[in-house]
């Protein structure tokens, strides 16, 4: 007996996705100023490391600063579902909502280093 993979009837749109996306984003943005700053230093980490051409370093920045954003990100829908589900004081949901904002926090100590990092090296570059 051979399975078949079942298809979906409905595809998915590749633009309502990239439409998503970019509502999720702006909302992340708008929503959090700590998102916000993170991207615009991220942006220009971006821009110097292409300025002098440093691919590997580019992409090291690009990598670390998508996974902090994605925490950042994860971290504020947690805690919007937590309210949501729970409007009233409650130690579970405070101990839940530690434990997203310590994934985050993590990411963002990483995210730090590694742009001081390279924030280092770069000055050593232009010596």
């Amino acid at each position: 007996m051979e399975l078949q993979p079942q298809r979906s009837p409905k595809r998915s749109n590749p633009w309502k996705k990239l439409q998503a996306f970019l509502s999720g984003m702006l909302l992340a943005i708008q929503s959090d100023r700590s998102v916000a700053v993170q991207m615009v230093v991220s942006s220009i980490s971006l821009m110097v490391c292409f300025w002098f051409r440093e691919w590997v370093d580019f992409l090291l920045i690009l990598i670390v600063t998508g996974v902090m954003i994605a925490a950042e990100i994860f971290n504020t829908t947690i805690e919007a579902i937590c309210d949501y589900l729970q409007p009233e004081h409650d130690p579970r949901i405070g101990k839940i909502k530690d434990l997203a904002a310590s994934a985050a926090g993590i990411c963002v100590l990483i995210w730090t280093v590694t742009l001081i990092y390279e924030f280092l090296r770069v000055l050593s570059l232009t010596k």
